[in-house]
């Protein structure tokens, strides 16, 4: 542990370890210093100067985000100085934004705008307003940039260029005109649309592709049958939006939330993870059995990752499980099975799926195995943010809600199936049943510790049938190389250093989605924490033990890998340049936003 260094703060003397920055300091006596660039979960930068303070002896004002404290520092935080600059610091950034405050996507929920009332800007300011030169980029099915609401913090191109590793976004210009964009533009990009630069933007400069009305035109329309589900993770951050403490769980609140929006059917995608497990378990059964050499196995549930892959490395293109990702899967049965037992027109259907994900905006389009039913399998894709945004249209008063219940039968999920809203989960459900299918014993002790947690890396060993099966997680897009370097190193030597490898591109797994409500890596945690804490409580936490599972396989699906679920459930991937365009693959261009001239 690093030697304790003693400062004074605004006359309060505090005691913190060496290496700390005078950000950390304030925090730990609870002084607050506002900052707009900083995020604790990326690297600090300086760049808004909006967290200057004043430290006796020197001459300059200090940054507290990137100055570290030293032995005897007396600081002080609050000064005439100190806010004058800030002030200053602050309107500098202003007198170059665009002042549409109440028609953004971010207002209400904009650190700009927060910081704006916190220093008590509210007087015209002092400098010329002159709008920067940046453009709005709509080319992407998912994301969307505005440049001209940049402030250059470059926490966007440090998450995409340092945490994923997917360099689609540069810094471009320079001084007052400096602002991010993709390099083209976000379609022609490396981008895998995972989201997360629209998770660390302060302001409305990077967001997600609205849809919300899209499902009021359906919810509208008297013909039109609306089926609803939600991923794992939404139930433990939608709360977030309404005041609730980060991991609160609100499962059946969302049910009734739902109905009074007026969805006809309320389903779950967790049913879809079960279904998605029957599949991939059994994909990975059928190599430990004939096709050892098509080991590791890799999880492809995640969107992003699966537009990775194929943009960054198709050489495991036959590694990857074909089984399609839960909400993918409901949608088809819904559209199929479902449809035919209500004797319902699946033209008739509007499938909402309520995703932690923007990469799911693009893999309901992604290729002609998004509509096995003959019609489009998932209609339309919303943020748990936009989510959040439809129930406050609606009046609805979330936190009060009675619980409600979902409907049968995609609405009864086992505790496997909850676990996909967690980096390790789909791994861990997986391994529960492929253990049973091959044993044919039951596997007394499911929790898995060794594929939880949030280390970047996870790697673990089950044994199956008297034989350790290797395993692998990375969650952060960043994390693969270490893994899949391992891999190919070892095919070149003839070892296979894993049986099974799960990859999501977001740090955290779907808790920590590009959908998601705004937050940090401690955020996520706490999410994940409620989503195992929940999973413990179920009836059931095998996939395969889901009544209703077992029902669409002896009514209609037969077995897994066989015919029918083979044409429903599994998908092919392509091998694409990086900078090709998404419509390289997918079969229907006209739904794709085209670059705008």
């Amino acid at each position: 542990m690093n030697p304790e260094i003693n400062l004074i703060i605004n006359g309060q003397k505090v005691g913190i370890p060496e290496g700390s920055t005078i950000l950390d300091a304030a925090k730990k006596i609870g002084i607050i210093i506002p900052t707009l660039c900083y995020h604790p979960d990326l690297k600090v930068k300086g760049t808004c100067r909006i967290c200057l303070v004043e430290i006796k002896g020197r001459e300059h004002l200090e940054c507290a985000c990137t100055t570290i404290v030293e032995e005897g520092m007396e600081i002080f935080t609050h000064t005439e100085r100190v806010l004058r600059a800030r002030r200053i610091n602050l309107e500098l950034i202003l007198s170059s934004h665009p002042t549409d405050c109440l028609v953004c996507i971010k207002n209400g929920n904009c650190q700009l705008q927060d910081l704006a009332i916190q220093l008590g800007v509210r007087d015209e300011l002092r400098f010329f307003h002159k709008l920067k030169k940046g453009h709005r980029d709509n080319t992407s099915v998912a994301l969307n940039i505005d440049s001209q609401k940049c402030i250059a913090c470059e926490r966007c191109v440090y998450i995409c260029s340092e945490i994923q590793k997917v360099n689609a976004l540069a810094m471009f210009e320079r001084g007052s005109e400096i602002y991010a964009a993709a390099k083209p533009d976000l379609f022609h990009s490396p981008c895998v649309k995972c989201g997360q630069c629209t998770s660390y933007c302060p302001t409305g400069a990077i967001y997600e592709e609205e849809h919300t009305q899209e499902v009021w035109d359906a919810l509208n329309d008297p013909e039109t049958i609306v089926i609803s589900q939600i991923a794992p993770s939404v139930r433990v951050a939608l709360g977030e939006e309404f005041g609730l403490p980060p991991g609160t769980s609100i499962t059946e609140k969302i049910y009734t939330a739902l109905r009074l929006l007026g969805v006809d059917y309320v389903f779950d995608t967790n049913f879809g993870a079960d279904l998605t497990i029957m599949e991939e378990a059994s994909e990975f059964v059928k190599r430990y059995k004939k096709e050892k050499h098509r080991f590791p196995l890799i999880t492809t549930c995640c969107p992003a990752w699966v537009d990775y892959m194929e943009k960054f490395c198709p050489e495991f293109i036959d590694n990857f499980s074909s089984a399609k990702s839960p909400h993918q899967m409901l949608g088809v049965m819904v559209k199929t099975y479902w449809a035919e037992k209500m004797k319902i027109p699946k033209e008739k259907i509007f499938m909402v799926s309520i995703m932690p994900c923007t990469a799911k905006k693009y893999e309901i389009l992604r290729c002609y195995d998004m509509f096995s039913s003959g019609v489009q399998d998932v209609d339309v894709t919303i943020t748990t943010r936009e989510f959040a945004r439809l129930i406050k249209q609606a009046g609805i008063d979330l936190v009060n809600l009675p619980d409600g219940k979902a409907d049968v039968p995609f609405g009864v999920y086992s505790g496997a199936g909850l676990i996909f809203g967690v980096t390790g989960g789909v791994m861990e459900a997986a391994l529960r049943t492929a253990y049973e299918f091959i044993t044919t014993e039951e596997l007394l002790n499911i929790n898995i510790e060794s594929v939880r947690g949030f280390q970047g890396v996870k790697e673990g060993e089950i044994e199956i049938d008297n034989q350790k099966i290797r395993v692998a997680v990375a969650h952060g897009l960043g994390n693969v190389k270490y893994i899949l370097d391992k891999v190919a190193e070892g095919k070149r030597k003839n070892q296979l250093p894993y049986h099974f490898i799960e990859v999501m591109a977001c740090p955290g797994g779907c808790v920590g989605g590009g959908g998601q409500p705004y937050g940090g890596l401690a955020i996520r945690e706490k999410r994940a924490k409620a989503i195992y804490e929940e999973e413990k409580k179920l009836p059931f936490r095998k996939s395969h033990k889901n009544p209703y599972i077992q029902q669409l396989y002896k009514e209609y699906l037969g077995k897994p890998l066989e015919d029918k679920a083979r044409e429903l459930l599994h998908t092919q991937y392509y091998a694409r340049p990086l900078y090709a365009g998404d419509e390289f693959t997918c079969p229907y261009k006209d739904k794709l936003r085209v670059t705008k001239g």
